[in-house]
């Protein structure tokens, strides 16, 4: 699939001030019109610049099929336009209006077990569902038409959080779209019998019509049919925000578009999608009862930054306070919204939007915190949501510039399906558990990381790490032998070069795609009870301990600079290091404690001559930068509890207080922020 052709984003004019866009999800359709008056004045106190609205407005415009109200809507529009509030526009399709389904019950999706999924939450459609991409495709182009000229116009939102509450679906119409996906994948039967291995288990097919998502089975489904459906269901989403950008395209070709992914997610694969739109944006709700929020946080910030190359994107939802939908729903603590929100910035965010402006009376997130609370102006949160528009506001400069780094971390999202799959040498293996293991201790030294997939251009970092590539394309394989062979870094860990894009293994001794840069081979997989763990002797003498996996690898030319101590594979490798070409690559065959992984990671940055931004951090301070013509600007959070100093290279002023840092050192407070430039 060809990336569509981006807008970039200052092409239009924008009707709120340059800087980091400010506000959050604005649903006036909850309240009555007297309610809105307020609504703009509040948000002019809060310095909210940008507002996204009409996100579950589908029901209220269409209230009939075929007869639309969009008057109410009209005086919305004016209403922010006349505030100086900016509207990134929802295409109002994530929640169907309850007479789509009664007309059309056909739409509503079904569980791998035949059950159907109802109306009465939200996402109640079949992303295959041709009716449902029909009616939201004509909503669309209503909306396009009516707002094109809109001077509040400045974004577009299409959809919502796809695939959050219906991923996928195994209902007869999706069952006839895998089966159209297929046929275009495979070309005819005789490739897909070859791809899905269907030799086993008398699993052969004749046709097409024989096949079936994979529903339920009386054992494993065929695991290549498996990951062939979460390629599908991730396609089948994204077809149905390709419909609406269609239209969009067609109505406003100068005016962004963008959709917002939730976090990391498993069942959409940011990169594909992040071709598709204009600015990538993310919904990012941390957790204040994890001591470590921060860290999943940071990887989730990073990975919006590298979907599309370091271009700025959105932090596009985040709670001012308590969420509603965890078992504890604890609220943030004073300074934790606002230390995460700049970590955003820091992170290469250029706005800071929460879901949402004023909090719901009833509904099933009116226990979620929002901008303007139940208790009104007079609450901690609504003054400190708007100390920090103002704050946001004072450095305008910010907006536009970006970060580079010399790490870049693989995530790719076909092994990851790929790897969670059942019937494996363990089901334990969690993607974004490793892939954190090995993110945390770069976050932690202060080491800029981008996240990429394995197709994108290497040869501008210094180090590539390599979490649990299970899945490995040839192709891929062979782009990172030779990263290593002119001289880059690599650092792979465990179950890594398995199998191919069928999911089926490659042959001549694991990891084959990767033996010859690694400089081993892995005779047998050792995965370690729950709880069990084993010693791991480092060549410096120290021991530490690891867990959940551990392999017998065979070094053919690496040496091993730890072995393990304990358990079946005692005295062989558990890390190995192999010169190749004029790089290094290095492979972990078990999981670290976290001391030691940290203590490996530093070991390969220093080797790779990836160095942090700023030396000799203290423990919870991140250090990142961002530049570009705003300038160059040094951001310093402190994620712990406890004031800290942190030593600077030379005096720099904090844009936040105007306060040039004395000689080479500042002081930072629990949960501080510092944004320095050169006075």
């Amino acid at each position: 699939m060809q990336p569509a052709p981006s807008i970039p984003i200052d092409t239009r004019r924008h009707l709120r001030p340059p800087g980091i866009a400010f506000g959050g999800d604005y649903n006036p359709e909850q309240w009555p019109e007297e309610v809105w008056a307020e609504d703009v004045a509040l948000m002019k106190e809060a310095g909210v610049s940008m507002v996204t609205a009409g996100i579950f407005s589908w029901a209220k415009v269409e209230p009939r099929p075929g007869e639309y109200d969009f008057t109410w809507f009209d005086r919305v529009m004016d209403n922010l336009a006349g505030a100086g509030v900016a509207v990134c526009l929802a295409t109002m399709t994530a929640s169907p209006p309850p007479w789509l389904s009664r007309l059309h019950p056909e739409i509503l999706p079904e569980t791998a077990d035949g059950r159907r999924m109802w109306l009465g939450g939200r996402q109640h459609y079949c992303p295959s569902s041709a009716v449902y991409r029909e009616h939201a495709a004509r909503l669309v182009e209503r909306l396009a038409t009516r707002y094109a000229d809109h001077p509040a116009l400045e974004m577009w939102h299409i959809g919502n959080e796809y695939g959050c509450h219906t991923p996928m679906c195994w209902c007869d119409e999706s069952a006839a779209d895998f089966r159209r996906w297929l046929s275009e994948r495979y070309g005819g039967i005789e490739a897909l019998n070859d791809a899905w291995s269907t030799a086993f288990w008398s699993q052969g097919y004749d046709s097409f019509d024989e096949v079936l998502p994979p529903r339920l089975a009386p054992t494993f489904p065929n695991p290549a049919q498996q990951l062939d459906f979460a390629r599908f269901s991730d396609d089948a989403l994204l077809q149905c925000y390709l419909a609406e950008n269609e239209v969009l395209r067609r109505s406003t070709p100068d005016v962004p578009v963008t959709t917002n992914f939730i976090g990391v997610h498993k069942p959409v694969d940011a990169f594909r999608w992040a071709a598709q739109e204009d600015v990538v944006s993310v919904d990012v709700y941390q957790d204040p009862h994890d001591e470590d929020t921060h860290v999943a946080a940071g990887f989730i910030f990073d990975v919006a930054r590298s979907a599309r190359a370091g271009q700025p994107w959105m932090l596009m939802e985040q709670a001012p306070s308590a969420v509603n939908w965890r078992d504890r729903n604890g609220p943030k603590p004073p300074g934790r919204m606002r230390l995460w929100s700049w970590q955003a910035v820091a992170q290469g965010a250029d706005a800071v939007l929460y879901f949402q402006w004023r909090q719901s009376r009833g509904g099933a997130e009116k226990y979620h915190s929002a901008m303007l609370p139940h208790g009104g102006t007079d609450t901690r949160t609504f003054r400190e949501v708007s100390e920090l528009g103002r704050e946001l506001a004072s450095v305008p400069r910010i907006a536009g510039t970006r970060s580079t780094a010399d790490v870049a971390l693989v995530l790719d999202w076909n092994s990851w399906w790929a790897l969670e799959l059942d019937s494996h040498p363990s089901t334990a293996l969690n993607q974004m558990d490793i892939a954190l293991a090995h993110y945390r201790p770069l976050f932690e030294a202060g080491i800029a990381c981008d996240v990429v997939p394995p197709d994108r251009d290497l040869s501008g970092y210094r180090l590539v790490v390599a979490p649990n590539l299970y899945l490995l394309k040839e192709r891929d394989s062979e782009r990172l032998t030779e990263f290593v062979r002119g001289g880059g870094h690599l650092l792979v860990s465990f179950f890594s070069g398995i199998v191919d894009n069928c999911d089926r293994v490659h042959l001549g001794g694991y990891p084959a795609p990767l033996s010859e840069v690694l400089g081993l081979r892995v005779e047998e997989f050792w995965p370690l009870a729950e709880n069990e763990t084993v010693d791991v002797r480092h060549v410096d003498g120290t021991v530490s301990r690891a867990d959940l996996w551990s392999e017998t690898v065979v070094p053919e030319g690496a040496q091993a600079v730890a072995e393990f101590g304990s358990g079946h594979l005692a005295g062989q490798p558990a890390v190995t290091r192999h010169s190749f070409g004029d790089g290094t690559a290095w492979y972990v065959a078990t999981r670290l404690a976290p001391e030691a992984m940290r203590a490996l990671t530093d070991d390969v940055c220093r080797t790779a001559s990836a160095g942090p931004v700023l030396p000799g951090l203290p423990q919870h301070v991140q250090a990142t930068v961002r530049e570009g013509d705003g300038g160059r600007f040094v951001f310093l959070l402190n994620h712990g509890r406890e004031e800290v100093e942190v030593r600077l290279p030379q005096p720099l002023t904090d844009a936040l207080t105007r306060e040039t840092a004395p000689a080479d050192r500042i002081t930072l407070p629990g949960a501080g922020v510092a944004v320095l430039t050169e006075p």
